[in-house]
């Protein structure tokens, strides 16, 4: 079986495929990776072979006033609320907007003409199986639909943007028709006529034909749609163990790590690791370099630029993050207590999913101040509840299968998906190549 994943060109996105992608070719099936170039040789050093794909934008900072326009598109969703609850949690005119403003300057600028025509042109000659898709690389579905190849969905975080999207169609159908807009169906049924594929549009082109969810059960929205649960496999990238990690802490271990999102939250980290400082333990934190030199604070605070986490936080009482998908899942695995700093996108949603299950805390964005992320993280040290609660998650996380034993039933949808579409298909496409 020939298997195709594509990603956003970020390791962040690119990480969670991993595992999978290693099972199935440990499992003797042929396996490529496609993302834009920025990412080859990240994937390169996962052992995996790349497929670069062209991307005609380059990085956002050189894209002038499309550049402007997917920041301001950024910030809009990331300020959607998408933790609302209810029977009608959003309006008909919330949700066209966030569909009118996702699909032309997120959803369509990541996977714009340039790089659909050319991740469709290698699936033409490759002809995979399968193609499994990260949630904004749509054009994974495109190429599949285009070469008649099964393909899947896999989501490492909370299902916000399908959430969403199901809302918007039980709205849509409440509207008079001439104001049904659709601007996702639109933009890929455009996107298929144009690259002649002889499949038209189905709603599985967003949500996958099936789900592969990393997440655990528990946590998971409730959305009806085919999936296939698989347990989070850490993987952190290149990494080495440092000496200080491989002795035990004296004092319980706080892990605060905001990736890339530092400046999304708000936060001043030097105050907010003051604050933290305070507490009776030792903190790590990573930093960047600017200010890791700024920095004069106690010795129980150790920075540092990177560390694996899939080693540092087994050592750790709790962990301060900022809803990355990979920090959380990789405490669940190691049963650490999480407060998670909401700043918007799928972050509140997430640290709600965890105060309900007991496992952890959320804080919202206006709620960030040093002294109250202090008391949070207190509690999560003091009261055992948190304790208690994320070992909960940690063994429903252990029953899950593992990539390596979800590749019989991936082989098997795959091979039901074939029977269904026959070979009519590809003949169509090795036509339309030739």
């Amino acid at each position: 079986m020939k298997v195709l994943f594509t990603s956003l060109a970020h390791h962040t996105h690119y990480y969670p495929l991993v595992p999978l992608a290693w099972a199935l070719r440990t499992a003797g099936h042929e396996v490529r990776i496609a993302s834009q170039p920025e990412l080859t040789d990240v994937i390169t050093g996962t052992g995996l072979t790349a497929v670069p794909v062209e991307w005609s934008l380059g990085p956002v900072e050189e894209m002038g006033l499309l550049g402007t326009l997917h920041d301001e598109a950024s910030a809009h969703v990331q300020g959607f609320d998408f933790a609302a609850r209810g029977d009608r949690p959003w309006t008909w005119e919330q949700l066209l907007a966030l569909e009118n403003v996702m699909v032309p300057t997120l959803y369509g600028a990541l996977n714009n003409d340039v790089m659909v025509d050319s991740l469709v042109a290698f699936a033409r000659s490759w002809q995979p199986d399968l193609v499994v898709w990260e949630t904004f690389t749509l054009a994974g579905a495109l190429a599949a639909r285009a070469t008649g190849a099964a393909h899947c969905r896999l989501v490492s975080g909370p299902d916000i943007s399908v959430r969403a999207r199901q809302e918007f169609l039980r709205l849509a159908a409440e509207q008079e028709p001439e104001h049904r807009e659709d601007p996702t169906a639109e933009w890929l049924e455009r996107t298929l006529a144009r690259i002649g594929s002889p499949h038209g549009y189905t709603e599985t082109m967003v949500t996958g034909e099936w789900t592969v969810n990393t997440t655990p059960p528990s946590t998971q929205l409730d959305l009806g749609l085919p999936t296939v649960q698989v347990r989070h496999v850490a993987y952190n990238g290149p990494a080495v163990v440092p000496d200080w990690l491989r002795a035990a802490p004296e004092r319980p271990r706080v892990c605060v790590t905001l990736g890339s999102s530092a400046a999304d939250t708000g936060v001043d980290m030097l105050k907010l690791l003051g604050a933290l400082a305070e507490l009776d333990a030792e903190i790590v934190a990573t930093v960047d370099e600017e200010t890791a030199a700024a920095a004069d604070l106690p010795d129980n605070v150790r920075l540092v630029d990177f560390v694996p986490l899939n080693d540092l936080l087994p050592t750790c009482a709790a962990v301060v993050h900022h809803g990355g998908v990979g920090t959380k899942a990789t405490a669940e695995l190691h049963a650490v207590p999480q407060l998670i700093l909401a700043f918007g996108w799928d972050t509140e949603v997430m640290g709600r999913g965890l105060e309900e299950i007991g496992a952890g805390i959320c804080l919202p964005s206006a709620e960030l101040l040093p002294e109250a992320v202090r008391t949070q993280v207190g509690r999560l040290l003091l009261e055992p509840a948190y304790a208690e609660g994320a070992r909960r998650l940690q063994e429903e996380l252990r029953a899950v299968p593992s990539p390596n034993e979800i590749v019989p039933i991936i082989e098997r949808l795959v091979a039901e998906h074939r029977a269904d579409s026959g070979p009519a298909s590809r003949d169509t496409h090795a036509a339309h190549h030739a």
